[in-house]
């Protein structure tokens, strides 16, 4: 016979596993090793006849040949069936997931996974193999899951435990039923239990963790010490619990680790226990509680990690400003920095903190010119490189301020800020002074991205790209791609240009590579970035590594050397804030500080800082271009921002020709109807397109995309000014006095100019003769059309909508695109006629005849010619 079981002092999740077993084994029998928890007990009391569990006297364990083993693989756990399972002749299946420990037992076959519940790993066996569950096996299976994770919050749940709740839920899984049976009050003796263990809860500090140990004596066994263990948790708020409770015969100890720097089930396995790392227990006979306390203080004292402090996430050297230093001032190292706050210092000694908002009401008042002693908080709370990150966080939460410097000996030596601290606590930290890697793989690539180089850039840039690792190598430089390259690489992307930032001297080794590659060199000694443009034509940009920090708002930035952090610091985009190394040692290193990569993964366009759109409005463009461009979304905050940034209006500050610059970008994009869309819902189209009424255009711009679609399907070519046709359907509407002004404004040149206003003043004939119900000859509509700009042959095409209208523009644009006459001046001359002015009327004339359908061959041209000419002649000759 085959037989599922569990452990002893069987709890929900080794119940569920059971009846979840029993789906994929219908013939074996459900068998209890010896004792039941408090919870399975009453489950049982209900459920018994529905469940058929039964006890090992009531089986014959010579015929059991299976055994089908869930939630443990440890034979200490199964009282009399522990011997059973020992037998060489027996079939052992094992479903588990406890971490492994010394003794376990072997399984034929094995699914153990570090997961929050047995029952989850059976669940996704049963939903893959499509099996049906009925609402109270889905219900009991839930009561597992929900048991042995918490309700999901434990530290030790996974996604995939949320996953197989989820498709619980779905076969009908009854949550008051689970809340029934979870949420059951303490027994009276549950509840003594937990007074004594209140009162005798020790505090202990070890390594900077702070532990609680309680512990108790009764003289008969009271069930739900984990339950009582986690009260305690909960109760006292430390980073980690044991209960130590001394039972009938034996001492019982259950552990709960918050932190990382503890592993209870590594504590507990000295005891013989087991778990996971957030929790575990142990049963350990023989030996008194005081034995058991004092070993397991020694055990914490060897085994707790130290946890991170101060010192190794805080950030250093502090930008600091006097007490002398004026509001002015202050403002203006807040805003180049974007930092929110500054250390006030009196030699080395830190006296106060000055913040941005006492600064902007100071400010706002007229004080600037005020030093900012006289409104710095001089309560400063301050905290010491060796206090734990814990103490630093509880620190923050207690007095709501957003960064602690770090001060020894009356020295600041650093500064731990709240985004220092919630890397921490989410995973995101790395020890400073190493790079920073965020957040997950990208497409199965990890943070070296040297095989991404190999495979997409092309073979030219990445030979540049390794000769200016070497060549940086040998000065001693740091090179680096960065921005949008690193972008694009990581999205698969094609990629045509290299950004290169140095730490060291730019301008030196873009000079060595305009040497090596043969190159123009080319030099901005002020902004320290040069330029190297090889023979092909491609540009390759390099630039020391710089912080620009703007004088006031929507200044050209001004530029200092600085590090790499602080060069993509300034940046726009965490999506553009990324690099990688070249340096041959580090080849492939990604650099990402600022969460870069998992912004790609989700879609999100970030600025790095609140006063992104302050320092360069012009940003409010680009985070509209790069969000259509791919898709993406402005992440939630940096949308709030730019809305704030437009409301105050902030882009009238912008230059007109950088406008113009980020506008023509945009409308040169594929998806720019989609951009100018965005513009018009995000209320910047008014500050862009003064004067012009964007819910009028609109429809004709949407409709531009699948119109330029089909004109090159019918032999038109796009113009090099692609961000042209898009303009046009911007003013196509609007007065000439309008348009006149724009043009001005953004200083487009003559020649762009006559085009706009061309268009302005042709395009509603060239409507009205395509949509009309007249019919007109080909060549007067050619005539017409050829007088437009070929740059509005896309809005013309979008605004004609009927059928018989576009077909019509289809065989006149064909006409003209393939149609033109074979005859030359040259044919003309050789049939004898005299060259002058009379040819350019002849061959007008042949290609109107064309376009008409009158000749279609060469001869007919010769003859068609001929003929015109000699009608001329007799009529001078009449003359």
């Amino acid at each position: 016979m085959d037989i599922i079981t569990t452990h002893s002092n069987t709890d929900l999740d080794g119940l569920a596993s059971m009846v979840a077993a029993r789906k994929l084994y219908p013939e074996a029998e459900l068998v209890f090793p010896g004792k039941l928890s408090r919870t399975v007990e009453e489950f049982m009391a209900l459920h018994k006849d529905a469940l058929e569990v039964r006890s090992v006297k009531q089986i014959d364990l010579r015929a059991v040949r299976r055994v089908i083993l869930v939630d443990t693989r440890n034979p200490g756990r199964l009282n009399q069936l522990g011997a059973l399972v020992q037998r060489p002749d027996l079939e052992v299946h094992i479903y588990d997931h406890h971490p492994g420990s010394e003794g376990d037992l072997r399984g034929h076959v094995e699914v153990i996974a570090p997961v929050g519940a047995t029952t989850t790993l059976l669940v996704e066996i049963l939903r893959a193999r499509g099996m049906a569950v009925t609402p109270m096996e889905a219900t009991i299976l839930a009561l597992g899951i929900y048991e042995d994770t918490g309700s999901l919050i434990f530290a030790s749940t996974t996604s995939r435990d949320v996953a197989a709740v989820a498709w619980l839920l779905e076969k009908g899984a009854n949550l008051a039923v689970v809340a029934d049976f979870l949420g059951r009050p303490l027994t009276p003796e549950q509840n003594a239990l937990l007074k004594a263990l209140l009162v005798s809860a020790e505090h202990h500090l070890v390594n900077g963790v702070r532990v609680l140990i309680a512990r108790g004596t009764v003289e008969e066994f009271i069930d739900g010490l984990a339950l009582l263990t986690h009260k305690l948790a909960e109760i006292e708020h430390l980073d980690v619990v044991f209960s130590v409770v001394e039972m009938e015969d034996r001492v019982h100890v259950v552990a709960r680790s918050s932190v990382p720097e503890l592993n209870a089930r590594e504590v507990l396995q000295v005891f013989g226990g087991g778990g996971h790392q957030a929790a575990a227990s142990a049963t350990v006979k023989g030996v008194g509680i005081e034995t058991v306390v004092a070993r397991l203080m020694e055990e914490l004292r060897s085994r707790v990690r130290p946890p991170l402090k101060a010192g190794d996430i805080m950030s250093s050297p502090v930008k600091t400003v006097t007490m002398d230093t004026t509001i002015d001032e202050a403002s203006r190292v807040m805003l180049r920095y974007g930092h929110t706050g500054l250390p006030v210092v009196e030699g080395e000694q830190l006296v106060g903190v000055i913040s941005r908002r006492d600064v902007e009401k100071a400010m706002f008042h007229g004080l600037g010119h005020a030093p900012v002693k006289a409104y710095m908080s001089q309560r400063v709370i301050t905290a010491a490189p060796a206090t734990p990150v814990a103490e630093l966080q509880s620190l923050m939460i207690t007095h709501n301020i957003g960064r602690l410097p770090v001060v020894e000996d009356g020295r600041l030596v650093g500064i731990v800020s709240r985004t220092d601290v919630l890397r921490t606590l989410h995973g995101y930290f790395r020890p400073r002074h190493q790079t920073v890697y965020v957040g997950p793989s990208s497409q199965g690539f990890g943070p070296n991205l040297r095989e991404l180089l190999e495979q997409r850039l092309p073979p030219r840039i990445l030979r540049i790209a390794r000769l200016a690792g070497e060549t940086g190598e040998r000065s001693g430089y740091q090179v680096y791609a960065a921005g949008g390259v690193v972008r694009d690489l990581i999205m698969g992307m094609e990629i045509l240009d290299l950004d290169l930032v140095v730490e060291g001297d730019g301008i030196a080794l873009a000079r060595a590579l305009a040497e090596g590659l043969q190159g123009q060199l080319r030099t901005f000694e002020k902004f320290k970035t040069a330029q190297v443009v090889l023979r092909d034509g491609l540009h390759v940009d390099v630039a020391t590594a710089r912080v620009e920090f703007y004088e006031y708002p929507a200044a050209l930035p001004r530029v200092e050397s600085s590090t790499l952090h602080q060069d993509l610091y300034r940046r726009d985009f965490t999506i553009n804030a990324m690099a990688v190394a070249l340096n041959p040692a580090r080849y492939g290193e990604l650099i990402d500080f600022f969460n870069g990569r998992e912004d790609l993964r989700q879609g999100l366009v970030r600025v790095l800082h609140n006063l992104s759109f302050v320092e360069d409005p012009i940003r409010a463009l680009r985070a509209v271009r790069f969000e259509q461009r791919y898709g993406f979304q402005i992440e939630s905050q940096t949308l709030g921002l730019l809305r704030e940034a437009v409301r105050t209006r902030m882009l009238n500050r912008v230059s007109p020709e950088r406008l113009w610059t980020e506008l023509k970008y945009l409308m040169a994009e594929s998806r720019a109807a989609l951009a100018l869309t965005r513009l018009a819902e995000l209320n910047i189209w008014p500050q862009v397109f003064p004067g012009v009424a964007h819910q009028e255009v609109l429809p004709a711009l949407r409709r531009i995309p699948e119109a330029a679609g089909l004109l090159r399907e019918w032999g038109w070519n796009e113009p090099a000014e692609r961000w042209l046709p898009y303009f046009l359907g911007v003013v196509y509407l609007s007065t000439t006095q309008t348009v006149e002004d724009l043009c001005r404004r953004y200083h487009l040149n003559r020649r762009q100019k006559e085009k706009v206003m061309a268009t302005l003043g042709g395009w509603r004939e060239m409507y009205g003769r395509f949509s009309g119900a007249g019919e007109a000859r080909l060549s007067d509509l050619a005539r017409k059309l050829l007088a437009l700009p070929r740059e509005a042959y896309p809005l013309l095409l979008a605004l004609l909508e009927e059928d018989r209208a576009r077909e019509r523009f289809r065989q006149v644009l064909e006409r003209v695109t393939w149609n033109r006459p074979q005859v030359t001046g040259k044919d003309i001359k050789q049939l004898g006629f005299r060259p002058g002015p009379v040819f350019k009327e002849a061959l007008d004339a042949l290609w109107q005849a064309r376009l008409d359908g009158q000749v279609n061959t060469r001869e007919e041209e010769l003859a068609f010619v001929s003929d015109f000419l000699r009608r001329r002649e007799r009529v001078a000759g009449r003359v």
